[in-house]
């Protein structure tokens, strides 16, 4: 992730700048551009929604969402996958959800990529953690594991056969070797 301003902005005047691809993050009064995700992390980050929304979707449990902006706690993330309770997901009179989420997401899920500071990525989950998210995983493709965060704990790294821990709510079972085996897709 690379600084792109050398003046400080408040986070109101960050929020009136345009959209960027890749996104910028706005953490500790930085504008980070996140670097542009390439194909195992788009693949990663196409089956976690698929399969998060899959079982909590049609059950208005949660829906998970790519690429979301969530503006809380003095800051503006884009985490990987954002995962929203239901009842937490605002929207508007005509049943669809509002563009601005002003709530850390329940679920964070980050995927590293080659030219990202882990430290850098961790520290949005811990953001997120700190303002009521309730889990979050930093996903390394590079050494197949899943970094755990729970609130007031501390993390824990699955591998292999590894049972993930998911958000409460959802009827979700996976390992670490399922989530990486996404990755092969010709046999």
């Amino acid at each position: 992730m690379l600084k792109t301003s050398s003046k400080p902005l408040t986070l109101k005047e960050f929020l009136q700048l345009p959209e960027t691809k890749p996104a910028r993050e706005y953490i500790n009064c930085a504008i980070i551009q996140k670097p542009m995700p390439k194909t195992r992390h788009s693949r990663l980050q196409a089956k976690f929604t698929t399969k998060i929304n899959h079982v909590t979707e049609e059950k208005q449990i949660a829906y998970a969402f790519p690429e979301l902006r969530c503006t809380f706690g003095g800051g503006s993330i884009v985490p990987d996958v954002a995962i929203l309770r239901w009842n937490r997901i605002e929207f508007n009179e005509a049943g669809e959800p509002v563009d601005d989420v002003l709530i850390a997401p329940d679920w964070t899920i980050e995927i590293l990529s080659p030219e990202q500071s882990s430290n850098r990525v961790t520290g949005n989950i811990l953001h997120c953690l700190s303002h009521g998210c309730q889990l979050g995983w930093l996903v390394d493709p590079d050494d197949k594991s899943i970094l755990i965060f729970l609130p007031n704990q501390q993390p824990q790294l699955f591998q292999g056969s590894d049972k993930l821990t998911v958000l409460d709510v959802i009827d979700l079972e996976l390992t670490a070797e399922e989530v990486f085996g996404w990755l092969k897709m010709k046999s």
